[in-house]
């Protein structure tokens, strides 16, 4: 069985180098870039399963790389988790809103970083139902990890399609954040429900180019539901 490509962005080398080494003796296969020139160039040549990025890099900074390779549609679906020593909220909302799947602050334990890779790695694998559902005209194929409203076809990221797909087969319930981490995100023993509301927000952008963000609604102080009487209503 193939081992897991782990792409390390990181400058300082004793940090990068703990982290491969933990990474070996779990499975993994290390790659270690120092910048956002070097991480580029082992990109191009092939596409790790999971990036993990520092915030402070020499160069480009974390944020810049993340919002770059969130653009590329060859590197838009590769998970990033993000590196930072910067505690603040506001800063891990920037990370969450520049691409990144999730973040760890440093220093963290070894079993800390290991659990959030599997948790990413295990929200980024498909769907293991290959159902097809539908909400309000809007379309979710799990076999094809194709979604389109109304005929025209929208692009997510695969974080979102988890969460869209878990909304849409159970619609009209209201969902509050941590049940939504509890069914979405499974392992969320490191996760913040403020992470839920960042996808959440990222899904209505990707729903929004063809009208459809309507049927995503949020119950204020509850949760949130797919309805398909918002689009009923507008109909």
């Amino acid at each position: 069985m193939k081992k897991p490509r782990v792409l390390i962005v990181e400058d300082e080398s004793s940090i990068a180098e703990l982290i491969a080494v933990n990474l070996r003796h779990n499975g993994f296969e290390p790659i270690w870039a120092e910048d956002g020139a070097a991480a580029q160039r082992e990109i191009d040549a092939f596409l790790p399963d999971l990036v993990l990025l520092d915030w402070m890099l020499p160069g480009q900074s974390g944020l810049q790389l993340a919002r770059q390779w969130r653009k590329d549609a060859r590197t838009k679906a590769i998970p990033i988790l993000m590196l930072t020593a910067r505690g603040d909220e506001p800063d891990k909302v920037a990370g969450l809103d520049a691409g990144a799947d999730d973040y760890i602050t440093k220093p963290f334990s070894t079993q800390e970083l290991l659990a959030r890779i599997r948790a990413v790695l295990r929200r980024r694998a498909p769907e293991s139902v290959n159902d097809s559902v539908t909400v309000g005209g809007l379309v979710l194929d799990a076999a094809t990890h194709r979604i389109s409203y109304l005929g025209q076809e929208l692009k997510l990221g695969p974080t979102e399609f988890k969460l869209l797909h878990y909304l849409m087969k159970h619609a009209e319930r209201v969902h509050s954040r941590s049940q939504l981490l509890d069914k979405v995100w499974g392992d969320h023993v490191f996760i913040e429900e403020r992470t839920v509301d960042v996808h959440v927000k990222r899904l209505r952008e990707a729903l929004a180019p063809a009208d459809a963000a309507a049927l995503l609604e949020t119950v204020r102080g509850v949760g949130y539901r797919m309805t398909a009487q918002a689009a009923a209503l507008s109909g």
